[in-house]
């Protein structure tokens, strides 16, 4: 059996903690009279908190020292925290554990790439944690996605070259990342934000195995 390395993005793949990082923004932007609604969440899929805070403040136009933005991201992530703490195994995304038993059936290594700095209490919270050989994320990393080096270090990590590496993300920067970093990119979502993707699936319910399993024998 050959062995390809599957690097799994967290936030909107794995789990929706999307909502909760928008619903803390959101809380920010209402005290800085910014108007914030979903379609401008979706600027910040990928992005790092510093970036995301410095895109809802061109929003509103709003200018701001230096302390006002670290008071405003501790603030951010205090809030994001505090949704996370009645996190359960119910938060896992439909298909997604299927997907990850079928993987450790057929011996594939597994990373998670993500750009959160909490990925590893939300793995933990969902009792998801023994399915991943190796996990990259905000704290490993300088580069944000589209930057392809988180991905880069989830394959090495797993002993894989890049073009054995396949990438499931859910957002434009991190398809972009996977394109750029010669990996095979799986999208999960819209088909009209993700259409940079090699494959698109809605979500990995409708991924077939027999599909994964042409990946891996590719």
């Amino acid at each position: 059996m050959n062995k390809k390395a599957f690097i799994f993005d967290l936030d909107g793949v794995i789990v929706d903690t999307a909502r909760y990082h928008y619903l803390a923004w959101q809380k920010i932007a209402q005290e800085l009279n910014i108007d914030f609604t979903l379609e401008h969440n979706e600027l910040l899929k990928g992005v790092s908190r510093v970036r995301s805070l410095d895109i809802i403040l061109e929003l509103g136009k709003v200018e701001a020292s230096q302390e006002d933005k670290n008071r405003w991201l501790i603030q951010k992530n205090e809030e994001y925290l505090s949704y996370l703490v009645d996190m359960d195994q119910s938060e896992i995304l439909p298909g997604v554990i299927a997907m990850l038993t079928f993987l450790k059936e057929k011996n594939q290594p597994i990373a998670l790439g993500s750009a959160s700095k909490n990925a590893r209490p939300i793995l933990e919270k969902t009792g998801i944690m023994q399915y991943f050989d190796v996990i990259v994320d905000g704290n490993d990393v300088t580069n944000a996605k589209p930057d392809p080096e988180v991905f880069l270090i989830a394959a090495k990590l797993l002993g894989a070259k890049p073009e054995d590496a396949i990438v499931f993300e859910d957002s434009v920067a991190g398809v972009q990342a996977a394109n750029i970093g010669n990996m095979t990119s799986i999208g999960i979502g819209e088909e009209t934000t993700l259409y940079e993707a090699k494959y698109i699936y809605p979500d990995f319910t409708h991924i077939d195995m027999s599909f994964i399993e042409g990946l891996i024998n590719k």
